[in-house]
């Protein structure tokens, strides 16, 4: 008797089935991701923004730091 992992691999073996299974995936991904694209955007834009705000407090610490040696 086989396991449920060695009916699956044979199962997607066949080219025919992947190719159908891609062909029914691909519309529900498209949609997904043309839902999250603004998202994802913006989560990169706020990555970039806290480095550089991360990036001015280091130089304004670090100068603070060297005046306060003088």
């Amino acid at each position: 008797m086989r396991n449920i992992r060695d009916s699956c691999i044979q199962f997607f073996q066949n080219e025919d089935i992947r190719k159908e299974i891609r062909d029914i995936i691909s519309p529900i991904v498209d949609i997904v991701y043309n839902e999250l694209y603004v998202y994802l955007w913006v989560i990169c834009f706020y990555n970039v923004f806290l480095f550089f705000i991360l990036l001015a407090n280091l130089v304004l610490i670090l100068h603070l730091i060297k005046q306060a040696k003088d």
